[in-house]
């Protein structure tokens, strides 16, 4: 019988869930509903020192605004909790005592001191220091001492952590799905700590033992952890446990391509690198949000799907169910993924486009108070003219205030452009023009008004320009005519006669 795809995202609650995260979340999901299954959310607290405060709630909120919901994680139970290493602390001393026992792991009493010392001694050879089979036997721990003298030590209260015994002379073959087959020399590895002396595991030890409790059978996370992939084959071996299907996501790049997207990258050009805003009281600064900077959660998820995925089709635009349907693990590339800001904006656009001007016209109320008192509809019929330009709701407002407010001044350049000997002259008979007009549509003002240009011979430019100054105080913005039978008649008027006295 086939199992039941499990997934797990586990993050470190040590600051904000950076974008690399967020992706990796986002192809675990992916995964897991493709193939019916779960995608478990394990918050990774194993490491107090570097706990931050609001982290995980900062995870769990970010996890939720991009559309990414967990099945399983704290305060959603599927039967495999607790979902915080902190709170299973007291699983892990078992699973390091059955490594011991059966010959795997072993107790090192060594000090940092005399650890440090050993590190100095090859440094000044030359040579680096790695706790293996190599030295193991010449340092202080149960493969060196004797029985009665590892129970005397541990009486005593003696500190101790639990290494890993890495075999020697073996040459491992791997299978990632990203990185094809892996062989690592056993020789090379250490012996690394699963078992600290406060009395809490390391990383390697919890995250295997969890992943195991929690029956999940696919690990899906970032290449960083390629490095790591020897010592958990090991360990799932010697537990004599069937492994997961491993698959290592490639780095996500700076905008110039080299080296990995950090949030220094972000306060330096000036763009986001975390999903929701993030204020580091620590280092006193504030980080930028993908949220906060107004784009719009389904965009940046199209946009992550991309960072290191191709569908293998021309298609950019995937929803989410079209995305769930498309992800392939064998489709993601090798190579790291190049973060580019302008295509996430572009994606912004694309995705704005999408959306109603009825939500749009929401958002953007929201966001302005001059907008408080106007009427939703009449704001959603302005959006449905301008979006097409806009990349945010944030610009909306210099797209379109001309239609909520009179031009209160006129660009100089537009004003030297536009008004010339006898433009006023011309504009108090487009008033003359304008004032019987009882159809006020965006048609017959059109009909009324070019068949006067074209009767009286005059210029296009002549009129038009100074017409569009007056309405909107620069030489830009949509449709004259729509402008126009939106502002109403006796606000045409009053914007033409106020251009006149001022310039």
């Amino acid at each position: 019988m086939t199992k039941k795809v499990r997934v797990r995202f586990a993050p470190s609650p040590t600051g904000p869930l950076h974008i690399g995260g967020v992706r990796t979340a986002l192809f675990n999901y992916l995964f897991a509903k493709k193939h019916g299954g779960d995608f478990i959310l394990r918050i990774e607290d194993t490491d107090q020192n570097r706990f931050v405060e609001g982290a995980e709630e900062y995870i769990t909120e970010a996890l939720e605004w991009c559309g990414i919901p967990f099945d399983e994680g704290t305060m959603k139970d599927g039967g495999f909790g607790p979902y915080k290493q902190s709170e299973r602390k007291h699983l892990y001393k078992q699973y390091a005592d059955d490594l011991i026992t059966k010959g795997h792991a072993y107790y090192a009493f060594d000090t940092a001191e005399a650890l440090d010392a050993h590190r100095k001694g090859h440094e000044a050879e030359g040579k680096t220091f790695i706790y293996n089979w190599h030295n193991r036997l010449k340092l202080s721990n149960s493969l060196s001492l004797t029985q009665d003298e590892v129970n005397a030590k541990i009486d005593a209260g003696e500190p101790y952590v639990i290494r890993f015994k890495s075999p020697q002379d073996e040459i491992l073959h791997l299978k990632d799905i990203v990185r094809g087959d892996v062989e690592i020399d056993t020789n090379i590895l250490d012996d690394k700590v699963l078992y600290k002396s406060d009395g809490m595991p390391t990383y390697h030890l919890a995250n295997i033992v969890d992943d195991h409790l929690m029956e999940i059978t696919h690990v899906i996370r970032g290449e960083e952890w390629l490095p790591s992939l020897a010592l958990h084959y090991l360990l799932y071996r010697s537990f004599e446990w069937e492994a997961p299907v491993f698959a290592h996501l490639p780095l996500i790049l700076r905008p110039t391509g080299k080296g990995k997207l950090s949030k220094r990258d972000g306060a330096k050009f000036g763009f986001p690198v975390f999903p929701l805003e993030w204020d580091d009281t620590k280092e006193g600064e504030l980080y930028k949000g993908f949220r906060e900077d107004g784009y719009f959660n389904d965009a940046l998820v199209n946009f992550l799907a991309f960072l290191g995925w191709n569908p293998g089709t021309e298609q950019e635009i995937f929803s989410l169910d079209e995305l769930i349907q498309a992800f392939d693990l064998e489709r993601i590339n090798k190579a790291g993924a190049r973060f580019d800001i302008d295509k996430m904006k572009w994606f912004n656009q694309q995705y704005m486009q999408q959306k109603s001007d009825e939500s749009l016209a929401e958002a953007f109320q929201k966001s302005h108070t001059e907008l408080a008192d106007i009427d939703i509809n009449y704001i959603a019929i302005v959006v449905g003219m301008i979006k097409d330009r806009a990349t945010f709701v944030s610009d909306f407002w210099s797209l379109s205030h001309f239609f909520f407010t009179a031009p209160q001044e006129y660009d100089a350049k537009a004003s030297k452009k536009a008004f010339k000997e006898g433009t006023s002259e011309l504009m108090q008979q487009l008033i003359q023009v304008i004032e019987p007009i009882e159809d006020v549509s965006v048609e017959n003002l059109q009909t009324e008004i070019k068949g006067w240009i074209t009767s009286n011979e005059i210029g296009f430019g002549k009129v038009m320009q100074p017409l569009r100054l007056a309405l909107v105080g620069a030489l830009q913005g949509p449709d004259l005519f729509e402008i126009m039978f939106m502002i109403g008649k006796q606000e045409t008027i009053k914007r033409i006669q106020k251009v006149i006295e001022t310039i």
